[in-house]
Parts: C-alpha cells; sequence; structure tokens
C-alpha cells in the first residue's frame, strides 16, 4: 500500500476529539489535548489542524507526525536550551514536565512572506516599513530572504482569539516579560533557529520561519510545545527557490501553508463560516505533511491505518502501569 493509499484509507479514522479525563485535569488547545496530574503533562496530539486562528479540519496521521517531529527536534536542541519532554508512550502522545508557560510566543522569521492578515508580508504590502521593531529596507517583495534572521513575538490570545504580533520591547513594556527573560528568550530562538536551518539546508529544505513557545520549570527556561513542525514551521525546496523567486514565483512548499492558501482562495481568512474541505484537499494536507516529516527526519515513518484513540488508550494505561511499579 502507498503513502497515498494509506492516507486516503485513513481519513475515517483520523483524530478529531479525546476524552481521557481519567488521565488528569483536560485543557483543549486548537491541536492538542493536554491532560495534567502528578507534575506532569499528557500531550495527546489530535489530528485537528488550524489555521488563520481557527480549527479547520482533522487530517489524516498528522497527530502522529507532529509528536514523532517535536520528539526528533527535542532530541537534538537539548544542548542549546532545556526542554519538557519526559517519555513517548504513543505515536500521538508526549509525557512532558508540567511547566508554567511563558505569556507568549517567539516567531523567527527569515524571509518576507505569508498570508495571514498579521504576516510579515502583508503588513508591508499594507505601508509598513517596522515590524514588531525591526526596520524594513523598502522596494522588497514577497519571499525575498531578510537581511538576518528576525525575532518578531506575538501575545498569546485567549482561546477563539487572535494573537498580537509586537516587539519585545513591548513585551517588556506590558510587563509580560522581564528584559532579561526576554532577551534570554530571543537568544535561545536565534540559536535554535540557526540549528534548524542548518540541519535542514543538509535535507535540501529552507526554514523560513518558525514559532517556539517557552515555559519555566523550577525557575528555568525550557521549551515546551513543538518544534520545527509543518504546523510551527514554514519549509521550502532549497534547489528551486533562486529560480522561482527570480521568475517572481511561488517557492515549492511542504507545509500546512497549502491548505492555508486553499482555504484563502475560497475567501476564507479566519472569518465567517470554514468551507467544507474536499477529501482530495484534506488527502494533499496529509502528504505534504508525511513528506516534510520524511525528509526533516531523513526516515521514511510506518504509519498504521486504523482506530487512533483505543490504540492511545491502551498504550497509556500501560505506561502508567510500568511507572507505577
Amino acid at each position: 500500500m502507498d503513502r497515498r493509499e494509506r492516507i486516503a484509507r485513513q481519513i475515517p479514522f483520523a483524530l478529531a476529539h479525546t476524552n481521557f479525563n481519567w488521565l488528569g485535569s483536560k485543557y483543549e488547545g486548537k491541536v492538542r489535548d493536554n491532560y495534567s496530574a502528578d507534575g506532569r503533562r499528557f500531550i495527546v496530539v489530535t489530528d485537528r489542524l488550524s489555521a488563520f486562528d481557527r480549527v479547520i479540519a482533522p487530517i489524516p496521521f498528522k497527530g502522529e507526525v507532529l509528536n514523532r517531529l517535536a520528539q526528533f527536534w527535542f532530541e537534538r536542541t537539548g544542548h542549546i536550551v532545556e526542554n519538557h519532554l519526559l517519555a513517548v508512550p504513543d505515536p500521538n502522545v508526549m509525557v512532558a514536565k508540567e511547566c508554567q508557560p511563558l505569556p507568549v510566543e517567539v516567531v523567527v522569521r527569515a524571509y518576507l512572506t505569508g498570508v495571514t492578515s498579521t504576516s510579515i508580508w502583508t503588513q508591508y504590502q499594507q505601508g509598513a516599513r517596522v515590524f514588531c521593531g525591526h526596520q524594513l529596507a523598502e522596494g522588497m517583495v514577497k519571499n525575498q530572504p531578510l537581511p538576518e534572521p528576525i525575532v518578531t513575538p506575538s501575545t498569546k490570545a485567549a482561546k477563539g482569539g487572535h494573537d498580537e504580533s509586537v516587539s519585545a520591547e513591548e513585551i517588556v513594556r506590558r510587563g509580560l516579560l522581564s528584559a532579561e527573560l526576554m532577551q534570554q528568550v530571543s537568544e535561545v530562538s536565534l540559536a535554535l533557529f540557526r540549528f534548524g536551518s542548518e540541519l535542514l539546508a543538509q535535507h535540501g529544505l529552507i526554514l523560513v520561519d518558525t514559532k517556539y513557545e517557552f515555559g519555566l520549570y523550577e525557575g528555568r527556561l525550557h521549551l515546551i510545545d513543538e518544534i520545527h513542525t509543518p504546523d510551527s514551521s514554514r519549509f521550502w525546496i532549497r534547489d528551486t527557490y533562486a529560480e522561482r523567486f527570480a521568475r517572481g514565483e511561488e517557492p515549492e512548499k511542504i507545509d500546512k501553508e497549502y491548505l492555508r492558501e486553499w482555504l484563502a482562495q475560497q475567501g476564507f481568512r479566519g472569518e465567517g463560516e470554514i468551507p467544507t474541505i474536499p477529501e482530495a484537499v484534506v488527502a494533499e494536507t496529509a502528504y505534504r505533511y508525511l513528506t516534510a516529516a520524511e525528509r526533516i527526519m531523513g526516515q521514511s515513518l510506518d504509519l498504521t491505518v486504523g482506530e487512533v484513540a483505543g490504540r492511545i488508550e491502551r498504550n497509556l494505561r500501560r505506561y502508567l502501569a510500568e511507572q507505577a511499579g
């Protein structure tokens, strides 16, 4: 069974929701269902896809792909900053330290691009020449490299709200982070971005921009949530970028920008009713997630067709029994 057939067969089993309240108190994010108990957080990565700050649709295998990728990067970036990973008892589940999340996210951007209303390209198109405190030159064009990667923090909106991109200075002014912690977060974010860019270059990919989330555990900064996945990052194909850019064409992409652009073409940018997503678009989105993961990791993923929630519960109960001794 090839990958596209496997994806098509998994569509009916895509994991949209979980109900494992026996794990602990539940918080449902856009993509992750979090259960907290005894100083640990059980993060179940569902197949939900969000775009324009809305949950759009479940995408088969997406949760497993994201979780495997997050594990891949957490295991390789511990020399830069500590992270919350403790164990992976199921392909869709991460057991993590219960960190105190910082009230900001950090986006590192290396290119002038994006399609959302808050993206750096949209703002530039509308005449902005200062973005999150960074001065932008006149005469730039879409998908052009920035002189160097920049840190662009954003506030974390309440569920259903929209994040707000602001400068590091504004984060400090609002009292969201101290100046010292904001500086540490910025330096760590740039170091993670450099490391990710170098590894991805070896696999023929460009890390265009990415989001990082951080928390504190016993007073120490920890990387949390995910890192360098198609949900949190934009990836372009390196070999064809320069030629396509010179012709004014869009880069080849292997991230969720495909579905975001499809939605935009239907006139949806976060407001109003979400369009019905055809199965062909769902399947193509899943294929791009899988392609991105395999290219980033340098290995094939053996994904099994079938019901997901029951497998997760069996693996979690086994893990908890083993931990209990």
